[in-house]
């Protein structure tokens, strides 16, 4: 009798789990709605003494790198090389596998307070996969030269569809493409972050606000490097995801329609 109570118990808790997956609000096919959005972007530059930089582009760990021209080890795998071009202006190079990712032509103004970034996406046979963008970034916390925190609001022209998908039961994954996944449970435990984007020692932890709105923290090594709020809509019918990256003051807002 008590095995027969146990099984009709574990079968009615199966059946809760399926019928919260196939009623959870979250999941769907959501499409960013670029002009409804705002990325503020940050950059932290620290200097190190000997024309080496500590670069922190949000990652939550810096890239130590010599201002000499040379490829250099930087994160997830991939190498960064900074060049002195002329007063006041640099070239960024990040490569994967000897590979140009990425480009930019920094310059600062004669004042020292702004830094234009010229900037120019790879696709993998090599040529441009994005116009050069020239992006204006606002000296935040002061610092010689280079050195110091800047920030600027990015436009947002491209969209795509951010699957969400439940998850070993009650949780959720979020879906931009197989490598770019993230798994989640609502346990409020620290787990590792195995994306390929993913810092080393990374890990995210997730919880229930209410039923409309998800929180998920984020550390490198211990240490909080962001919060994510994620909310529904009273109708469901969008999704907003709103960052908040430590030490940066805005924001960044993405905004999902369902499909």
């Amino acid at each position: 009798m008590l095995k027969r109570t146990f099984q009709l118990l574990l079968v009615a808790l199966l059946g809760t789990g399926a019928l919260w997956a196939a009623d959870n609000p979250f999941v769907g096919d959501w499409k960013l709605n670029p002009s409804r959005s705002k990325l503020t972007d940050v950059m932290k530059l620290e200097s190190l003494g000997a024309n080496k930089y500590g670069f922190d582009f949000g990652a939550g760990s810096a890239e130590k790198i010599t201002v000499d021209g040379t490829d250099q080890p930087g994160l997830s795998g991939t190498t960064l090389s900074v060049t002195v071009e002329g007063p006041d202006s640099w070239k960024v190079v990040r490569k994967k596998d000897g590979r140009t990712l990425l480009t930019g032509i920094w310059k600062l103004s004669q004042d020292g307070n702004t830094l234009s970034d010229n900037y120019t996406e790879f696709d993998p046979n090599g040529s441009p996969s994005t116009p050069t963008v020239n992006y204006l970034y606002k000296r935040t916390a002061a610092g010689p030269g280079f050195a110091g925190t800047w920030e600027a609001t990015m436009p947002m022209v491209d969209s795509f569809v951010l699957q969400i998908r439940p998850y070993e039961g009650d949780g959720l994954s979020f879906i931009r493409s197989p490598e770019d996944t993230r798994n989640v449970k609502f346990d409020g435990k620290d787990y590792p972050n195995v994306d390929g984007g993913a810092a080393q020692g990374s890990t995210s932890s997730a919880r229930r606000v209410d039923e409309r709105t998800l929180e998920i923290t984020d550390k490198v090594k211990g240490k909080i490097t962001k919060t994510v709020q994620i909310e529904l809509s009273p109708d469901f019918k969008t999704l907003t995801r709103t960052v908040h990256p430590v030490g940066q003051r805005e924001p960044n807002i993405f905004l999902f329609e369902r499909q």
